[in-house]
This record gives C-alpha cells, structure tokens and sequence, in this order.
C-alpha cells in the first residue's frame, strides 16, 4: 500500500508514513498471515453470505433481482475516545430533528421565529397535513435514524444526510460482526472491540418504549411489502431477531379504530408497527387509493392512539436534502447548543445566487435531488463527461428547486482487499440512531465503501461495499 501522503485522510497512515496507534495491534496480526489467507478469508465470507441469503434487490435490473453485497473483510477501526466525541454529536442532532418534527406539526414556533420558512416546511412534498395536532408517544417522530458520516482529517466529520423515514443496512452491520467473529476468532480475542449483537434487543426496547400509553405488554411487528423490496432480507432478519412477526399489509385489518393481525388463533390486537412501507402506501383511505402494500383504516387507529408507528408518518419532511440545509439552526433553536457536527457546505439551488454558482462550478460539485436516495439521479461532477454534464445542467434548469449541491469531500480511505491486494478505498459511516424515551446507539455503524479505485460513490445500488467497523474499548 502507498504511504504517501495524499489530499485524503488516510485512515491506517499518519502523514509521516507510520501506522496510527488505533491500527498497530492488527497491522502486526496481518503481516503475519501467510500468502493468500485474507483472499481465501474473502471466499468463504461471500459463501457465507450467500448461504444465508444477504442479497438485495436493485430495480430496473434486467440481469436478475437480487445481488451480493460486496463484503470487505479488513475491518474499519475507531478509538474509544473518537466514537465518543461522534457519540454526542449524533445523538445532539437526532434529538433536534425529532423537536422539529414535533414542532412543524404543531405550534410550528421554529417558522414564527423566521429560522425557517413557511414554504420550505409547508410546501414540502414530504410534509403530511395529516399529522397536524396528532401527538406520538415521547413526542418521537424518527424512532430509527441513520445518520451519514463522512470523515476529511483526524477528528473532522462532516454529516452527509440524515435518513429518518426507512433507514436500511443495519443488518449488514449485524451480518458483517458475525461474520467477521467466526472468520476471525483470533483477532477479537486479541482486540477488545466493543459490541453491537444487542442491537436486536435495543431495537426491541425502544419500539416498546413507543407504543401507545397504558400498553404494558405491547404485540409488535415488522411490516415489510414484501419479498421484492429491495431491503426485504433486512425486515425478515430484524423480525427473526426480535422474535416478532414479519407481516404485510393484508396480515392486518382495522375494526374500530384498532389494528389486528391475523393468526391461527383468531385476531390479535398490534399496538406497534415497525413499518418499512413508505407513507404513500400506508393506508389506501389517506394517501394512494390504488396502494395494496397498506391497510385501510391504519391512518384512523394511529390518529386514535390505538397503535403506533416507527417511524412516524411525515418524518420525510425532515430528511428532504433541502431541509438538511437548516439542521444546525435546529440544534441551535430548539436545544440552545453549538452544533457538535457540521454540516456539508451546501447550494440551495431554489436560491438564484445558489443556483448562479453551481451552474458555473458544475465540474467540482456533487449534484442531488432534494428528495434522492441511494446514490440515484445524482452528478458527481469530477467524474463525469462534458456531455453528462450538459445534460444534467438541463434537467436542473428546468425545475432548480428539485436540486441542491455541495463541494466534492475528499471522503477519508481505508484499507480494503481489491484484486491488487490490500488498498485504499473511499469510505463513510452510518450509525443507527435509536429514540425511544431515550437515544441509544450501539458502537460502529455500517461503514460503507467505494472499492472502485478513486470513486467517491459508496451506496451498494451503485456497487459499493461493506466492512466491519470496530469501535476499540479504551
């Protein structure tokens, strides 16, 4: 691997070629390794994988419906005392983000104050008038959130988006520990690497946390579409693993104002429904009447009480990449606090000056749908032609509101198994943030990485892969 200093944060190396402390134990451990171990290693963890079906789905596909998630076998390490400082910060904006979501949908006090504007809230395609006066359990919107972390130097993060509707990856990060464990029995006795097997459990407590008040002993489930979603593996193993029901929508019916599931033994009332269905297809009475992912009626026993949902019906609105934009005059209206993590430099291209320079700077910039995920529908512009360009400064002319867009990060790299051997690759973090009547998180994330030489891309729909990531006990 190249020590040499670059214009990226070189996880493994200091600038003067020497291994960081963090990676030194496990450096020592993989000099020792004869020839082709870790090549081997990578074999069976991608037969593991298969065995146990970690596949998803990537529409509009015509090769097949599902695929491997490329597996790196070399872990990502933190310290202790780094995670902390990302601990505090992680949990600072969730906590800002949950009190706007509560605000906008009722005394809306952050718009009266002129932090944020009416048309930016209100007119957002993602804000649910439905949900105004409805009041949740902890006054929780985003119960599950993923958070994006991109790191440029030692201790300098950036937060790249917020994911508060139906974060997906946490199993990857679950599946990625078990494997690592059985492949490696010698490393985690050699290193004391902090857990995250308890998240099934964590998970599982905070939904209790959520359900509706005087519910002691609430009945959850998983509420998937179905097989053919992209992330169906994830809610079948997060259902597995907290031993509660993986249903759809037409497992559920509503009878006066309160949700059953169907069994063997007659009806079952569900007080809290972990939903990866999308609002729209909720409930075909409120929102798409033509929907059969949902269950009618489901909007009228959430308004009621009778059952909740994680997450909350229009957190959307606060994940929108044009609302990321203000996320740290939230942390400043609502907790009094500096934000702890900053925000990527970001273009507004509604605004004619924002929209002026990006047109101007398309080259150096990262493009993206306000409302994109997935890494879709975005222009990396380093890495792109003039002819994707051209076309794309197109489709921004014709609707500017639709984009935002932000400097190219020099993404922080670290050691990763390519065909050429051990190294560097384009990475970032998503820790899974859980709110309950308290914020939890367990230690690591799901780091995800770019193993095309140079790419800045790392979301697995565009071939991206995962590690491990071990945050050390100090």
């Amino acid at each position: 691997m190249n020590r040499n200093a670059t214009k990226y944060f070189n996880e493994l190396y200091e600038t003067n070629g020497e291994i960081r402390d963090i990676y030194q134990h496990y450096q020592h451990w993989q000099s020792n390794l004869s020839n082709g171990t870790l090549e081997r290693k990578s074999a069976e963890a991608e037969l593991l994988f298969r065995r146990l079906g970690i596949t998803f789905a990537v529409y509009g596909e015509s090769s097949g419906s599902e695929r491997l998630i490329p597996f790196d076998i070399v872990p990502r390490i933190f310290s202790g005392s780094e995670w902390r400082k990302l601990e505090l910060g992680i949990k600072q904006r969730v906590r800002a983000l949950n009190a706007f979501l509560h605000d906008i949908y009722h005394d809306k006090d952050i718009i009266k104050a002129g932090v944020i504007s009416e048309k930016q809230v209100l007119g957002n395609a993602l804000y649910r008038p439905e949900m105004i006066g409805v009041d949740l359990p902890n006054h929780v919107y985003a119960h599950i959130a993923g958070i994006d972390l991109v790191r440029v130097a030692e201790n300098d993060f950036f937060v790249l988006e917020d994911n508060l509707r139906t974060p997906s990856g946490v199993s990857y990060m679950l599946e990625n520990r078990n494997t690592m464990m059985r492949l490696f029995p010698e490393l985690f006795a050699s290193h004391a690497v902090e857990p995250v097997e308890h998240y099934p459990q964590m998970l599982l407590d905070t939904l209790r946390e959520s359900a509706p008040a005087n519910v002691s002993n609430p009945t959850i489930v998983v509420m998937t579409p179905g097989s053919y979603n992209s992330a169906y593996f994830e809610h079948a193993f997060l259902a597995s693993q907290m031993g509660v029901e993986l249903v759809e929508g037409q497992d559920l019916f509503v009878h006066q104002q309160k949700v059953y599931m169907h069994t063997t033994e007659g009806p079952q009332q569900v007080h809290v429904i972990y939903r990866r269905v999308d609002d729209d297809f909720l409930d075909p009475l409120v929102f798409r009447p033509d929907s059969t992912l949902g269950v009618p009626g489901l909007l009228d026993a959430y308004y009621s009480g009778n059952v909740s949902l994680t997450n909350g019906v229009g957190t959307g609105v606060a994940d929108d990449k044009s609302t990321y934009f203000y996320v740290p005059e939230m942390i400043k209206f609502y907790l009094g606090e500096t934000p702890l993590l900053s925000n990527v430099p970001t273009w507004r291209l509604s605004e004619k000056d924002d929209l002026k320079y990006a047109l101007a700077h398309l080259p150096e910039l990262v493009v993206k749908e306000v409302q994109g995920s997935g890494g879709y529908g975005m222009l990396v512009g380093p890495t792109s032609s003039k002819a994707e360009i051209e076309a794309y400064k197109q489709r921004i002319l014709k609707d500017p509101a639709n984009f935002i867009a932000q400097p190219t990060l020099a993404l922080s790299t670290c050691p990763t198994l390519v065909e050429s051997g051990v190294a560097p690759r384009h990475v970032d973090l998503r820790p899974f943030v859980l709110s309950g009547k308290d914020i939890r998180l367990v230690a690591g994330g799901l780091t995800r990485v770019a193993l095309s030489e140079g790419s800045l891309v790392v979301n697995s729909s565009q071939g991206g892969g995962t590690k491990d990531t071990w945050v050390l006990e100090d």
